[in-house]
């Protein structure tokens, strides 16, 4: 018997396990995986301290023609997901209005604003290990035309007064200076110097599950046979044997509903696909900085394993075969800004970002159910947020009060509660 059963290691659930096992509770965490090889494995490796504002539906038509007629590198669909994944992507559009979105924001800044510290304080317990995959210059948004920057530009001062939110406007000739290896093609970017970045995510989230071992958590590997409740005590089944204890929690990432469905709740969650590649760079080329290449939506960062180019949003079903059309659009038009050189992998990662339609997790007890509770739904910001949502998760269920209101992240926004 333990105290709490983990569903899910990846990094949420890893944290929510660390944060706990502080707490004095005893916790097993089950994944049919390893640790952090899922949707943890394969993102930008940034700590978004800034990314106050989600990644809101497209509204302006311009854009909304992009997409439907498959003309745009940071999002595209798959027309035959379309009749099951249109009731949330219409609730997603709807809560991307200026007036709900301007709320989502307020909602969603204290939540961001926990991020760095809460990684740093799991960085400096992980180790010397975990430091030295971690740099704290910032990161790049950079864009190809001087309209769209100074757009962006009055929008970081907006969030500079707002959350205190740092960051440098930099023109060609700067950006250019800092990397020397740009082909050309940019206007200028914004240096976010708040968020830190990391060479190697996969290997951070490792990290954090070799301190989940040093502070006694137990991990079980296989694949849970659902979760039940038997009285007051949660179970689940894995490899014949059966796993109890008092309280549970929800990490899954994309593969929640088939746990939370049978237990009654069904939330309009679905997916945003995403693949990675690394490179090595051309001969004499390097890239210092991770950029972000605005105006067509794709990522450069510096990782162990090379130069990783991360593409934009596939809308499509979570199990759907791999489609490498926008990896090969996000391919080509950054050797348009920087000298790629050959594929250091043999085939694309692919992962699925687990959403809501309001754009903000679900960290919550489960209100049908005692000792229930789900840490999932985090889009975009799933290894920004993970140590966050571990930590808040592991104070509501240890009934300390939380670091912020978690009023806004409460399940039951999503039934008519």
């Amino acid at each position: 018997m333990q105290d709490v059963l983990i569903l899910g290691a990846g990094i949420v659930g890893i944290s929510t396990g660390i944060h706990l096992l502080k707490r004095g509770r005893s916790v097993t965490l089950v994944d049919k995986n390893q640790p952090g090889r899922e949707t943890s494995y394969g993102n930008a490796g940034i700590i978004q301290r800034e990314g106050v504002r989600p990644h809101a539906f497209p509204r302006d038509l311009h854009t909304l023609m992009q997409v439907g007629l498959h003309l745009s590198t940071a999002a595209r669909y798959e027309p035959l997901a379309l009749p099951r994944i249109a009731p949330p992507l219409l609730k997603y559009w709807w809560a991307s209005s200026p007036d709900h979105y301007r709320q989502v924001v307020e909602n969603y800044a204290p939540l961001i604003a926990r991020s760095i510290d809460t990684h740093a304080e799991l960085i400096a317990e992980a180790g010397p290990d975990a430091e030295k995959l971690i740099s704290k210059k910032g990161w790049y948004l950079v864009f190809r035309t001087l309209e769209k920057l100074q757009r962006e530009a009055a929008k970081a001062e907006e969030d500079r007064a707002r959350f205190n939110i740092h960051h440098e406007v930099l023109d060609w000739a700067v950006l250019k200076a800092l990397e020397p290896s740009l082909i050309g093609g940019l206007a200028g970017g914004i240096h976010w110097t708040d968020p830190w970045t990391v060479t190697d995510p996969g290997g951070l989230v490792t990290q954090y599950f070799k301190l989940f071992e040093k502070l006694g958590g137990t991990f079980v590997s296989g694949e849970a046979s659902g979760l039940t409740q038997d009285g007051v005590y949660w179970q689940t089944r894995v490899g014949g044997t059966l796993h109890t204890a008092r309280q549970a929690v929800i990490a899954l990432g994309p593969w929640a509903p088939e746990v939370l469905d049978k237990l009654g709740y069904r939330l309009p969650l679905f997916v945003k696909r995403g693949y990675h590649m690394h490179y090595k760079p051309a001969p004499g080329a390097a890239l210092n900085h991770l950029l972000l290449d605005a105006e067509v939506g794709y990522v450069l960062a510096p990782m162990a394993r090379g130069i990783r180019l991360t593409t934009g949003a596939e809308f499509n079903l979570r199990d759907a075969a791999p489609t490498p059309i926008q990896l090969g659009k996000a391919e080509a038009a950054a050797k348009e800004v920087f000298p790629l050189g050959e594929r250091v992998d043999p085939q694309p990662w692919k992962g699925a970002r687990p959403c809501t339609p309001d754009m903000m997790p679900i960290i919550s007890k489960a209100p049908k159910h005692e000792g229930l509770y789900a840490g999932i739904g985090h889009a975009h910001h799933g290894f920004t947020l993970g140590p966050a949502t571990g930590e808040l998760l592991a104070q509501m269920m240890t009934g300390e009060a939380t670091a912020i209101d978690m009023k806004p992240f409460r399940m039951e926004r999503f039934l008519g509660h």
